[in-house]
């Protein structure tokens, strides 16, 4: 038993036949096609940062932690936990050892007050060293 509204999905006779060609367009939303050329050859769009974000604190402690050495930073203004989340896993890679967010503020493990401030400058930060 043939129907007459099948398409065809065999190929055709020849390589260059859609089988797709005979559906109709129905219901589908309009949207312009780009061709693939004009996608492939946009530039990438530079992702800018601001320059400044605001002032962050970046001290040493060692009280209350059995005379171990943390760094602390704080004062992040204008961020929320998920951001200052990354900024930590991206600390505690770049410094090889352990740290948290606790309380808002960002906890390293040892006196990594240069490469943590390094960092925050290149998120647009401005670190400001406090304490000794």
């Amino acid at each position: 038993m043939a129907r007459d509204d099948k398409v065809a999905t065999n190929g055709g006779g020849s390589l260059g036949h859609n089988p797709f060609a005979g559906l109709s367009g129905v219901g589908l939303p309009n949207v312009p096609v780009r061709p693939a050329t004009l996608v492939a050859m946009r530039p990438a769009v530079p992702i800018k940062l601001e320059k400044n974000r605001g002032r962050v604190d970046v001290r040493r402690e060692t009280g209350g932690r059995g005379g171990k050495t943390v760094t602390v930073v704080d004062g992040f203004i204008g961020i929320g936990l998920p951001e200052k989340e990354q900024l930590c896993k991206k600390m505690r890679g770049a410094c090889g050892c352990g740290g948290t967010v606790k309380d808002g503020r960002i906890e390293i493990q040892g006196d990594q007050r240069e490469t943590i401030a390094r960092i925050l400058s290149e998120a647009g930060f401005r670190a400001v060293m406090a304490g000794g």
